[in-house]
């Protein structure tokens, strides 16, 4: 893990690059230590987390 830095970043400055990525489990493990799930929740080095953004079931698409 590297302590983030904007040379970390490999295409925008200030935005941290996959370092791993394990899609068939959901996960991308980033630069300076975050993961990012495929729900949208994120779980930083720190230990702080960011819960995911769920859609109200009333406005997912039921399909035919």
């Amino acid at each position: 893990m590297c302590s983030y830095r904007t040379s970390c970043a490999a295409s925008d400055a200030g935005t941290p690059h996959p370092v791993a990525a394990h899609p068939e489990q959901g996960w991308t493990l980033l630069c300076d230590g975050s993961i990012v799930f495929d729900d949208t929740g994120e779980l930083h080095p720190d230990g702080s987390v960011v819960p995911p953004r769920r859609v109200p079931a009333e406005r997912l698409a039921v399909a035919a």
